[in-house]
């Protein structure tokens, strides 16, 4: 997971660079034609393109092995990364090494991998470990949060409205079945090491 919130980091800076590219020597150059106030005022940004769905892959026992090793290991190496960090290619080369070691072609199918499997822990009840889709257990937890009466009203507030955001966005069917009998066989070890961050 911290791999994850590393390369997030990464995407993060990329970004804002990308935003900086408006600077002034470039708005000097390319300024658009003014406009009428009422004809400014109906111009809305466009809102942020939503991410797209992980590739879906079918799993295999020899991944899901992989993963289990190398992911302490990956922890170990972007823990002290801080957010929004430039990239590191020392940093790139340890997680591809440590990929690379634990069966992967390089990170990107690690991280395949890992977003497949986060996508099938999704939709399992952590109470009966069994998979229930991960509506059901999105509806679960906002009925746990609703009915929390220690939660700070605040909290409880901004809590629900992440999960209703999040339940209007409908999580992809998991295309791979077998895929959620290989999480099931796995599932205490894999919610111990990618689900310390949730």
């Amino acid at each position: 997971m911290q791999k994850i919130a590393y390369r997030l980091a990464v995407l993060g800076v990329a970004g804002m660079m990308a935003g900086l590219s408006g600077s002034d020597a470039f708005a000097q150059t390319k300024q658009p034609p003014k406009q009428a106030p009422a004809a400014a005022a109906k111009q809305q940004p466009a809102p942020p393109p939503a991410p797209a769905p992980p590739k879906q892959i079918a799993l295999t026992e020899k991944q899901i092995e992989g993963v289990l090793a190398a992911a302490p290991e990956m922890e170990k190496i972007t823990e002290k990364v801080q957010p929004n960090a430039k990239p590191d290619p020392k940093i790139d080369a340890q997680l591809d090494a440590v990929a690379k070691k634990n069966g992967f072609a390089g990170t990107a199918e690690y991280d395949d991998v890992t977003d497949n499997i986060n996508m099938v822990l999704a939709g399992f009840d952590p109470q009966t470990k069994q998979y229930v889709g991960a509506e059901a257990v999105l509806k679960a937890q906002i009925a746990a949060v609703q009915a929390d009466k220690k939660m700070p009203a605040k909290q409880k507030k901004q809590a629900l409205d992440e999960m209703n955001a999040a339940l209007k966005t409908p999580a992809p069917a998991i295309e791979n079945k077998g895929n959620i009998d290989l999480v099931a066989k796995y599932y205490d070890k894999l919610s111990d090491v990618l689900g310390k961050d949730d």
